[in-house]
């Protein structure tokens, strides 16, 4: 058999959300129609049973028995965060329909979907290899997925005062910052929550990341980029004495005793992109860059 053939193509999507459930329909029968295996992971049920496809070649894996040769993820860009998070080290590429809002991560618009769907059973694509920020605390143990391939966010409680931060980078003091929080992101996340609060856009592949202040409380402090082999900790003051840390927004409360330190994962997130889209044309088209909203 051939080095290039897929085998078995993982879905995700939110089954929570109805309207999606028509594209992954879609997707799954292209994909049987070529004799690929489906797989999804067994908290994705609802998937085979609401639309009666038990008939067809679909595999139910735990989530952490997950092997694939390729990953559709239908949905927004949180759904494809939650696939690349499920995914982790395991270097399964991913492909983003998008069936949500904006969608940089995923892409692939729901009218593209069956050109795109031929395209990747025939391997005509490229993969982009993004960075991914890994976050270990020292004083408390971490509940929630510690990678994240958007951002890792230090926030202060909804009704609490701002949170002092105070931020090395390489051993080195950068700043103290005091702000209602600090977003750390990978290129792949300057266009989320980091460009949200004021951080530049990053071209994807680029190898570095950017610290941005969420409502800092003085007006000169403003975005720093740095190259992304560097290690970042952080130690956070609050009069409340905890804080929340948001990892591609799953969270979880600490106490101010803990540090966190940043720095890139050992593996890389794989993306998959179609060879008639590019980076800036999907920017300019999502920001609405160069449109007359007067027409």
């Amino acid at each position: 058999m051939s080095k290039s053939t897929i085998l078995n193509v993982a879905i995700f999507t939110s089954i929570k959300a109805e309207h999606l459930y028509d594209y992954a329909i879609q997707v799954m029968q292209c994909l049987l129609r070529a004799g690929i295996k489906i797989i999804i992971t067994d908290d994705q049920c609802d998937l085979i049973e609401k639309r009666e496809l038990s008939g067809f070649d679909v595999e139910i894996v735990a989530p952490q028995d997950l092997c694939a040769d390729l990953a559709i993820s239908i949905g927004g860009d949180g759904t494809f965060l939650n696939a690349a998070a499920r995914i982790g080290s395991k270097c399964i590429p991913i492909l983003g329909i998008n069936a949500g809002r904006l969608g940089f991560l995923a892409d692939i618009s729901p009218e593209k979907l069956c050109s795109a769907i031929n395209a990747v059973i025939k391997r005509e694509y490229d993969i982009e290899y993004r960075s991914v920020i890994e976050a270990k605390v020292c004083g408390a143990d971490l509940d929630i997925v510690p990678f994240a391939l958007n951002e890792v966010a230090v926030l202060k409680h909804d009704n609490s005062s701002m949170i002092e931060i105070e931020t090395y980078v390489n051993g080195h003091l950068l700043n103290n910052y005091q702000a209602d929080g600090l977003i750390v992101a990978t290129p792949t996340g300057s266009t989320g929550y980091s460009l949200s609060v004021g951080g530049p856009i990053i071209e994807p592949k680029s190898k570095s990341f950017v610290i941005s202040p969420v409502a800092s409380h003085s007006l000169t402090t403003r975005p720093v980029i740095l190259c992304d082999d560097a290690e970042i900790e952080l130690s956070v003051k609050s009069r409340s004495k905890n804080f929340m840390i948001s990892v591609d927004g799953r969270s979880q409360s600490l106490h101010d005793t803990t540090t966190i330190k940043l720095c890139r994962a050992k593996y890389s997130v794989k993306v998959i992109k179609m060879r008639d889209t590019h980076f800036y044309d999907t920017l300019r088209n999502k920001m609405m860059w160069g449109a007359d909203k007067r027409l």
